[in-house]
């Protein structure tokens, strides 16, 4: 071989060197880039637009802008549409058969073009929200160890103790509207899973930007990391977080007192500190702590609490009544469970102009231990107690069922299959429409499926659920079963936050996101026994709960951006990102 090679060489051997090809020893150094001065121009790899997910366009690069950003040769010649690229993936994500997978998968398109992730995910939002929030980020979040690829966030634990401050300057972006927080110690229906939690601030952002509209460079999603108290975690050797359990009392206090002051100094009054995913204990003495002094909101109190009273409020339609005529029934008596109650408590108060202590009275509530009564007062936890009614002791749901009978059964236990066939049976026993909100989630939490609450009711249940469900077919009618979501809510609650300029949250601004999302609700919704819009119009949804928002926070006086718009509504619209690509220079 090496002896044809050398005729056509014209006698040159391999093995003859030439002093311009080499230096010691190696390539030589064509390009100057190993000697490079600032006076020599070198191709930009480092700040390439094609290398930053923020600019990125792939194939959709003019032929123009392959010329002025030096990605000529870089891509392959074909110049194609955001929409060509748009179907292609989504060609590519519906081969996935398991949820994860497909998760991973736009979780990488995030990483490495931003705009299109967005376009996806608004444009396919009713098929994409379970892959990117629950139920798949539940199981995200027990993987997040084994899946990571990237910091997605930003990540504070106890050694970063007195340095809070200068972490959080270590983020590249310095105007943040929109802070998600957790410390992972209650994920979804998950408990513990310390750092891993991630997840939860990095989807609910995801949100935040796709159906609210906030810009992707305005969210910081945060984990605080003060160790877990999960052994399997602890034992496992792809677990990101400290190897330590839970630092809880003055040590915790101090470190969330820190962050807490650090936020407010580095981004200012107006930045949402929205709390996510903490334990019971936690978030109801955060939330009451920093209400006052910061603007804080926590989604699995308030905004469960607003989407739930929406569905309810828009079920009246089906059910008939008013809210005050309507006897209430919870199974959970945590965090979502006690702040739909108090929420629910507060809009009757408000419709009759009765006392939220005698309003109080309309809704019981049963936790593990049975009904909640005032035999019960002394050994309750503070945020139980307002709901310990004089009534006898009941030990189980069934028996609290037929003794309180009520027409409405909401469910935040955690805990799946709780809603029986007996418990079921008995609400339609004394009800013509019983409204059944089985609300907790992943779908393995479910107090019951959408199937069974159909079936055991004889097509007679309205039903809504936390986690999606298929539409069902019972006696050859087809019901479509709602889903009492949180990104509802939460999205267009933020932004009305922030295009008021609000810093203080109200309760009334709940209310005022509840009203605004039950009137979304169609005659043809209600047709199919829906008791929530669909998604597929979401940012539509969005827009008229942030107007609604931030009119009440200018009413209350909290709004700090002055002058009022006149039309709140098309504020919200024209304040919103757009994923569509962007023309370069």
């Amino acid at each position: 071989m090496e002896s044809t090679m050398k005729e056509m060489r014209d006698g040159a051997s391999v093995l003859d060197f030439d002093s311009k090809s080499t230096v010691e020893g190696g390539v030589e150094d064509v390009y100057g880039e190993d000697r490079a001065t600032e006076d020599q121009l070198v191709t930009p790899w480092t700040i390439s637009v094609a290398r930053d997910p923020r600019h990125n366009k792939g194939l959709a690069f003019t032929e123009k802008e392959r010329d002025a950003h030096y990605l000529r040769g870089l891509l392959p010649p074909a110049v194609i549409s955001q929409q060509l690229q748009e179907k292609k993936l989504m060609n590519s994500i519906r081969q996935y058969e398991v949820p994860l997978q497909k998760y991973v998968a736009m979780m990488e398109l995030e990483e490495r073009n931003e705009r299109l992730f967005y376009k996806l995910l608004i444009d396919n939002v009713e098929e994409l929200l379970p892959v990117v929030y629950t139920p798949t980020v539940g199981e995200a979040c027990q993987k997040y160890g084994s899946i990571f690829r990237r910091p997605q966030g930003l990540y504070i634990s106890l050694k970063e103790k007195g340095k809070i401050l200068e972490v959080l300057k270590n983020w590249p972006e310095r105007s943040i509207q929109v802070i998600v927080v957790t410390d992972g110690e209650r994920i979804l229906g998950l408990g513990d899973l310390g750092c891993q939690g991630m997840g939860i601030p990095v989807g609910k952002l995801a949100l935040y930007t796709a159906l609210g509209g906030i810009r992707p460079s305005a969210c910081l999603p945060i984990t605080v990391d003060v160790g877990t108290n999960n052994e399997q975690l602890l034992k496992d050797e792809f677990y990101i977080g400290l190897r330590q359990r839970r630092a809880t009392g003055q040590e915790y206090a101090e470190l969330l007192d820190e962050f807490m002051s650090a936020v407010k100094q580095n981004y200012g009054e107006k930045v949402l500190i929205q709390f996510e995913d903490f334990a019971n204990h936690n978030a109801f003495e955060l939330l009451a702590k920093y209400g006052t002094t910061h603007l804080v909101f926590n989604d699995d109190i308030q905004g469960t609490a607003s989407v739930v009273l929406a569905g309810v409020v828009a079920a009246l339609k089906l059910i008939g009544g008013t809210l005050a005529e309507h006897r209430f029934l919870f199974l959970g008596a945590g965090e979502a469970g006690t702040g739909i109650a108090e929420l629910i408590a507060l809009e009757i108060s408000k419709q009759t102009k009765a006392p939220v202590e005698e309003t109080r009275k309309k809704i019981c509530l049963v936790d593990s231990k049975g009904l909640i009564v005032s035999s019960r007062k002394d050994s309750l936890q503070h945020f139980k107690k307002p709901w310990a009614h004089e009534h006898e002791p009941v030990n189980n749901l069934l028996d609290a069922v037929k003794v309180i009978k009520p027409t409405i059964l909401i469910g935040s236990s955690g805990v799946g299959r709780t809603f029986t066939k007996e418990v079921i049976e008995a609400m339609a026993s004394f009800n013509e429409k019983p409204l059944i909100l089985a609300l907790s989630n992943p779908t393995s939490q479910s107090e019951c499926t959408a199937e069974e609450a159909y079936t055991w009711s004889k097509g007679r249940a309205i039903f809504a659920s936390g986690s999606p469900f298929d539409p069902f077919e019972y006696n050859g009618k087809v019901f479509v079963p709602g889903q009492a979501n949180n990104a509802y809510i939460f999205p267009g609650f933020g932004l009305g936050l922030v295009i008021s300029g609000a810093i203080r949250v109200h309760d009334d601004m709940l209310l005022a996101a509840s009203e605004a999302l039950a009137k979304q609700v169609t005659e043809e919704n209600f047709e199919k026994g829906l008791i929530y819009p669909p998604f597929s119009n979401i940012r539509k949804i969005s827009a008229n709960i942030a107007a609604n928002v931030a009119a009440k926070a200018y009413e209350l006086g909290v709004a700090t951006r002055l002058p009022r718009p006149q039309n709140l509504v098309k504020c919200a619209e024209s304040c919103m990102y757009t994923p569509v690509y962007r023309n370069y220079r």
